[in-house]
């Protein structure tokens, strides 16, 4: 699964923010008995289904006939079911005999149905059959239902499923836990001119008497429930082959041209997933569907050979598509397609391990990104993906990648930094520790060893340490058996006869807890002298060890940056650094300027460090590295909030710093100009519109007034981020003009992108207007809850507020997977310590304690900014009032 948030500055201020967890490690299974929350004794093995929709009403009926073992003598079945009626349940052996006529039961808040018999059922195979209906919901969860405008302008309605992490139980009663796997027949009817897609080919369709269609789709592989797709809908499809399957795209009528990419990538990426992985996809087909609209829980969904993705992340429209975009859709593509193998083929037994899915996913994702487009040097972005988990694991509220999850709702919250990004963040770094090829061997043989089966993380640690012939295990523990982040302290660097000795010692960054005892890491640490290529490495084990570097001259610790620590340097030796900086490769630089930002605001090194860093910084520099010094211009001129006069002076000096890249890199794409500087152009124009820039806003603004009659004035790439720095800086009259542009707009995509642009506004009043407007079913009912969470990000408390006034309507328009997280990340970006109690409050009424994960993260966040605020901005105020801010 791919998460979905709104824009680069909320997936930011979503990173710094910590999930409250247990932190006590689980121990490594000792048993090989999978968790589960149903009764032990009964065995799916195969589920046959048919499903007659019913769009226009929301609801559907259904008939399943489940194969099931029983292994011990039972007279009830348990198994999962939301929201679901039952019209008759009845079982039977399979091989033949009389059947018994169950009496029904439901556990609404438990989500199960049971069903007694009479007479007890002794251990064999059976036939359970359930006639029953459920419904069709507005959200996305279970089976749903999206509108959008068609091509000839009048309203569509399309059905799609989202089964993960526990939702296949709101369209069929299952065993709705990934260790039940199972093999699945599924048969749907379609109004005419329709198509259906599923997991599998349709096997066969025939035409009905009304002239409705039914589709039966061939038998699945053994699978998880929660990786179960269905579409419905007027539908194109276009395909090609690679290697014997037969890749898809599949998207609303008209947009089908808008897939070109993401089918031709597919190509690109089955070809080296089939190498790597050293095990062939073994479905006869892989769709890729794209919904219209969007969730505030995901963004794509990894449905074995029917991967379903949003829109946004899928179709690239030159019109007004970036490369950005174009990034993004071979990324997504990337992850889900990974899942395919780790995840599909092999998946873990319990959400305990949902790292073993979405952190390799996310590491498969940049290396076969980085593999198959060198010209993106998306390498130099894992330095801020394992920003985010840093910041995220930094505090006590934080997690351990394996973790131990009791609830729905904790699953739900799962799906977090610490999974994604931590987990991808530790497999990079065991892999530079192990080797390429051993890593892959390791993984090979994983795959081979447990295809179509469950496991946990030590699965795959037994293959890697048999492979690499190297201790991961213990290593591996460390990292992803507890939370937190290593820190290495670098002590003074000694050097003798044309090598440099470093001793190192391993303590914990935390923010909140500086004082704690630090927990012990086994880290292996890779260090270089600066501008000298030969690297060293070593394992810093029992809290302290040392490395020996050819060569002599400022030392770089985390040389390469695949260690997941945070390094901090004696005065002297930052400052070598400092003055060497223009000199190191670019990945080091953003991983001092990471280190350096995130250490500052900790009280454990200057506040101004990063600072320090930027001064020293070229207008040549890497974009990514002025990319990343625009998100800490960014970070602190939020930080200041409505300090007017402080922000002033923080701007003035970022604007000064940024106007020259931006002047270099120009408004207009040159021939042949690197990705990089195409995507630097769009970051600096929004982070100059933030700041106040007044010739940035002044242009975008003449483009905009220009764009209708000369369509040179905006080109694709720039159109959205044009129309967002108006958006943001509009008067009344201008918001209405986007407004009427929104209503008036046919093209799904573009239409949701309008909605949450009217969201943006700095004028209170009309951000204001926005959240009324996100309440009422002009927007479309997926876009209200993104276009609230973007007041949210420059009003977290207003919107908070609007949104604890209108908890009803708010839970209307949040697909129920993230509600228990939703309102809690509206506030995260508050100052204001009255926010605390109305946080604690809602929790409190509407969250169970299990579930108050993301309640207690947005207070910790609260709690961080307004400590670190107040300790640490009165050294940036003195330094900028120094170095001419």
């Amino acid at each position: 699964m791919h998460r979905s948030l709104l824009s680069t500055a909320i997936a930011l201020a979503f990173a710094t923010l910590p999930v409250q967890y247990a932190t006590a490690a689980p121990k490594p299974a000792a048993s090989q008995e999978a968790t589960t929350q149903l009764p032990r004794g009964v065995i799916p093995s195969h589920y046959d289904i048919a499903l007659t929709p019913d769009a226009a009403r929301g609801r559907f009926d259904a008939k399943a006939v489940i194969t099931l073992t029983v292994t011990k003598a039972t007279d009830s079945v348990t198994l999962n079911a939301a929201d679901l009626s039952f019209k008759e349940v009845t079982i039977a052996p399979a091989a033949g005999g009389a059947a018994q006529t169950a009496k029904t039961s439901i556990a609404a808040d438990a989500q199960t149905a049971s069903f007694a018999f009479d007479k007890p059922l002794a251990p064999g195979l059976y036939k359970l059959t359930l006639d029953y209906s459920g419904v069709i919901g507005t959200q996305a969860v279970g089976l749903f239902s999206l509108d959008y405008p068609g091509a000839d302008g009048k309203q569509q309605r399309a059905l799609y499923t989202q089964f993960e992490n526990s939702d296949a139980r709101r369209m069929i009663p299952s065993w709705d836990e990934p260790a039940y796997k199972a093999t699945f027949t599924l048969d749907v009817t379609v109004p005419a001119g329709q198509m259906a897609v599923s997991n599998m080919p349709a096997a066969h369709t025939a035409t009905l008497p009304d002239g409705r269609q039914k589709v039966s789709f061939a038998k699945s592989p053994k699978m998880s429930t929660y990786l179960l797709f269905l579409g419905v809908g007027d539908f194109e499809r276009a395909t090609a082959k690679e290697q014997g399957t037969e890749l898809g795209v599949v998207t609303r009528r008209g947009a089908i041209d808008q897939a070109k990419f993401a089918l031709d990538s597919s190509k690109d990426i089955l070809r080296e997933y089939n190498d790597y992985f050293g095990v062939r996809y073994p479905l006869p087909k892989l769709d890729n569907i794209a919904g219209p609209g969007r969730s505030q829980f995901f963004g794509a969904m990894e449905n074995w050979g029917a991967i379903f993705t949003f829109e946004y992340a899928l179709l690239f429209d030159p019109a007004s598509s970036t490369q950005h975009d174009r990034q993004g859709i071979f990324s997504t593509a990337a992850h889900e397609m990974a899942h395919q193998w780790f995840g599909d083929l092999v998946t873990m037994r319990w959400w305990d391990d949902l790292w073993l899915n979405e952190g390799f996913a996310s590491w498969m994702e940049s290396r076969m990104t980085e593999r198959l487009h060198p010209e993106w040097n998306t390498r130099l972005g894992t330095v801020g993906s394992r920003d985010g988990a840093m910041q995220r694991d930094s505090v006590a509220t934080t997690h351990p990648v394996v973790q131990h999850i009791e609830t729905v709702e904790q699953a739900n919250q799962a799906f977090d930094e610490i999974t994604y990004q931590k987990g991808e963040a530790v497999i990079h770094m065991l892999e530079a520790y192990v080797g390429e090829n051993a890593w892959r061997s390791g993984v090979r043989s994983y795959m081979k060893a447990h295809a179509y089966g469950n496991t946990v993380s030590d699965d795959l640690w037994k293959q890697i340490e048999k492979a690499a012939r190297k201790p991961v295990t213990a290593i591996a523990h460390d990292f992803t058996l507890q939370p937190g982040v290593p820190l290495i302290r670098v002590g003074e660097p000694v050097c003798r006869n044309g090598s440099t000795t470093v001793p190192l010692v391993q303590g914990e960054f935390s923010r909140d807890l500086p004082e704690k005892k630090p927990l012990a890491w086994r880290v292996p640490v890779i260090a270089q002298v600066a501008g000298n290529g030969k690297q060293a490495s070593t394992l810093v084990a029992g809290g302290k060890g040392s490395i020996v570097l050819p060569g002599c001259g400022a030392v770089i610790v985390n040389a390469g940056q695949s260690g997941y620590y945070r390094t901090l340097y004696a005065p002297k030796e930052f400052a070598q650094l400092a003055q060497a900086f223009a000199t190191l490769a670019p990945i080091d630089q953003l991983g001092l300027l990471s280190d350096s930002s995130a250490l500052g605001l900790a009280g454990l090194q200057p506040a101004s460090s990063a600072l320090e860093l930027v001064k020293a910084t070229p207008v040549g520099a890497d974009p990514q590295v002025w990319s990343r010094i625009g998100h800490v211009f960014e970070g602190l001129h939020w930080r200041y909030g409505d300090d007017k006069a402080r922000r002033q002076r923080l701007d003035a000096f970022a604007i000064g710093r940024l106007a020259p890249v931006m002047a270099q890199t120009g408004w207009e794409a040159r021939s042949g100009e690197a990705p990089a500087i195409a995507n630097l152009r769009e970051q600096l124009i929004d982070t100059l519109s933030e700041l106040g820039d007044p010739t940035v806003i002044a242009e975008a603004r003449r483009r905009y007034a220009a764009m209708d009659k000369d369509a040179s004035a905006v080109p694709g790439p720039l159109r959205k981020t044009v129309l967002a720095v108006v958006a943001q800086h509009a008067d009344a009259a201008t918001w209405d003009g986007l407004h009427a542009r929104a209503r008036a707009e046919t093209n799904p995509l573009l239409r949701d992108r309008l909605y949450t642009l009217l969201a943006i506004a700095e004028d209170k009043a009309l951000a204001q207007r926005a959240l009324d407007m996100a309440l009422t079913d002009e927007p479309g009912l997926t876009n209200s809850a993104a276009m609230i969470s973007a007041v949210a990000q420059r009003y977290p408390d207003m919107a908070l507020d609007f949104a604890l006034a209108h908890v009803e309507k708010i839970n209307q328009r949040v697909d129920a997977s993230s509600r228990s997280r939703y309102f809690a990340r509206l506030a995260m970006g508050s100052s204001n310590p009255a926010t605390i109690a109305k946080l604690q409050g809602y929790g409190q009424a509407n969250l169970a304690p299990t579930s108050r994960g993301d309640v207690d993260a947005a207070i910790a966040a609260i709690q961080d900014r307004i400590k670190t605020n107040a300790a640490r901005l009165p050294e940036i105020d003195a330094w900028l009032k120094q170095n001419g801010g």
